[in-house]
Formats: structure tokens, C-alpha cells, sequence
């Protein structure tokens, strides 16, 4: 398959989410990209490592990691690929803009390859459902990353190939800072291997994670409220 074959797929993929626009998922998807949207979960997953870890250096430890993910999944592709590649977003190419439905006029500045939106969400997504090790958790956390990529998509700001990338980045970023996370938490603290109903085997209350699950949704809900009147 050649360069021009695999372009071609892309666009062919992107107009599947793309197309069929309607006010109510266009509002809905402009909500739902903004990172500020998102705050709730974050403030939501810093009280569950508080909450369950005894130490300031165990609380920093998870917290350094997890600015890490960011910096690492968003640095790359913002900072190195995106400048070096200068893939036009579809929203701006100069052949295919013209066929892609624009929601409040966003087309976005910079260049398309690949999403950092898409590395920066599964990254967290990955670290934390590493970190925490509840089923739940982790089915939550990586559909609000495949949400977040949905969103891109529909906006007609990202190819899936900008998101297949970013997502397989951002998994390689969340399982090697995992590995960082583990290695420096054994020289600060004592191996966890919780056998209990209460808590995960890494030592995280199920109550707390499912204050996170719940959060999420409820962001969720208000988003797609909010998402009702952002459209005009």
C-alpha cells in the first residue's frame, strides 16, 4: 500500500466520523475537547492519591509522574513530530478543508500529526489504570480517552492516523513512566500486594475509585448539558 493509498484511507475514515453533523453533537464534542472541561477528573484523581497514599513523597512521586506523562506524550508531538512533519490538519489542507463540516468556525493553528489530545488522555489513562489496577477504573479512563479522540474527529481537527498514533504513544508514554513510578517507589516505600475487598492490590480504596468513576461521569452529564447551549 502506498503513501498516496494510506492518505486516501485516512480522509475516507475521518469523513465516517465527520459527516452526519447535528447542533446537539456539535455541541457536545466542542465541550467535550476542552481540556477545562476535564478539571473535575483531574482534581478527582489528585484527591485519590492523596487520599491513599501516607507520605508527601509518595503523593509527589505519583504527581511528578503524572506531569511526566504530559510532558513526554505532549512535548513530543507538539515540540519535534508536529513541526517536523507539518501535516495540515484537515481543517486547513488546502484540497480536503473544503469537504469537512467546522464547528464555531475552529480549524486549529497548528499542524495534525499526531493528536496530542489523543497521546496526552491515553497516557494518564494508561499510567493511572497501572497505577490503580481496578477493571472499572481502567474501562472508564481509556473510553474518556477514545471520547476525547472522537471529539477530534468529529471537529474534523485530527486524520485517525494523527489518533492511532497519538494513541499508541500515549500507551508507550503511561506504561514506561508506570515503570519509572515503580522502580523509584520501592527505594521510598514497601512493595503493595493488597488481598482485599476493600481496596485494590496496589492499595487504592474501592470507594475512592469509584468517587473517580462517578466524577467522570457526572462531568459527562453537565458537558453534554452544557453542550446544549454552546452551539448557537
Amino acid at each position: 500500500m502506498d503513501i498516496n493509498r494510506i492518505i486516501e484511507l485516512d480522509r475516507d475514515v475521518l469523513s465516517f466520523f465527520n459527516d452526519g453533523h447535528t447542533m446537539f453533537l456539535d455541541g457536545v464534542a466542542f465541550v467535550f475537547t476542552s481540556g477545562l472541561t476535564w478539571i473535575p477528573l483531574y482534581l478527582a484523581l489528585f484527591y485519590l492519591v492523596v487520599k491513599n497514599n501516607e507520605t508527601m513523597a509518595q503523593i509527589g512521586l505519583v504527581v511528578v509522574c503524572a506531569f511526566l506523562c504530559i510532558f513526554f506524550a505532549d512535548g513530543i508531538s507538539e515540540y519535534i513530530v508536529k513541526p517536523w512533519i507539518e501535516r495540515p490538519r484537515p481543517s486547513n489542507d488546502p484540497v480536503f478543508k473544503y469537504t469537512v463540516n467546522i464547528v464555531n468556525n475552529v480549524r486549529g493553528m497548528d499542524f495534525s500529526f499526531f493528536s496530542a489530545h489523543a497521546s496526552n488522555t491515553m497516557s494518564i489513562a494508561v499510567f493511572f489504570s497501572l497505577l490503580v489496577r481496578s477493571r472499572l477504573m481502567t474501562f472508564f479512563m481509556v473510553a474518556w480517552s477514545l471520547l476525547n479522540c472522537w471529539t477530534r474527529m468529529y471537529l474534523g481537527l485530527h486524520y485517525p492516523g494523527d489518533i492511532m498514533v497519538g494513541l499508541v504513544w500515549g500507551t508507550t508514554v503511561g506504561s514506561l513512566v508506570y515503570l519509572l513510578y515503580y522502580h523509584l517507589y520501592l527505594k521510598i516505600g514497601a512493595k503493595l500486594n493488597y488481598v482485599s475487598t476493600q481496596y485494590t492490590s496496589t492499595g487504592y480504596a474501592l470507594s475512592d475509585v469509584d468517587m473517580v468513576i462517578t466524577v467522570l461521569m457526572l462531568t459527562c452529564c453537565v458537558a453534554v448539558m452544557c453542550g446544549l447551549t454552546v452551539i448557537q
